[in-house]
């Protein structure tokens, strides 16, 4: 379960922040080859995490073969990547329905954003937080999504 919580805040932050940086600034809009490079680097992000997790806890002598433990650690990464569909979903369908970029970018940055806010709400109702500080930690969370969205509007 911590997995698939953080990796699910992970992934959103992820998307969040390559949604806003791949935002072209007078560039042809190219939905799909953001949508690329959301999965590329989500898959990256995650190989990288689950083999260095592998190597700072890893141990030698534990019963399981080095090799299938670092299968393991890396298989474990899955809900990093699977946290970028929605981000890399609305770029697909930006591209087949050709919708303007500037929408879709702060869309999509506002969806992460309420995501954030759902991971981190359920994050705390299910460690035990009561009702009113898992929406204040759910909230929390949504000012990470809010913040790469206000850092977009002032970078860009």
């Amino acid at each position: 379960m911590r997995s698939w919580m953080s990796g699910g805040v992970y992934g959103t932050v992820l998307a969040s922040a390559l949604l806003a940086a791949l935002q072209s600034q007078g560039d042809p809009y190219t939905p799909y080859y953001d949508a690329s490079w959301v999965m590329v680097t989500a898959g990256t992000a995650a190989l990288a995490h689950g083999y260095a997790h592998h190597m700072s806890t890893y141990r030698p002598g534990r019963g399981t073969h080095r090799w299938r433990q670092l299968g393991w650690a890396l298989v474990d990464e899955w809900p990093v990547v699977v946290a970028c569909w929605p981000t890399v979903l609305l770029l697909v369908l930006a591209g087949a329905f050709g919708w303007p970029e500037s929408p879709v970018t702060y869309g999509g940055l506002l969806l992460n954003a309420a995501l954030l806010f759902a991971w981190g709400t359920t994050a705390a109702a299910r460690v035990g937080y009561r009702r009113r500080s898992a929406l204040l930690i759910g909230g929390a969370d949504a000012t990470i999504g809010l913040a790469i969205a206000a850092a977009n509007a002032v970078i860009k």
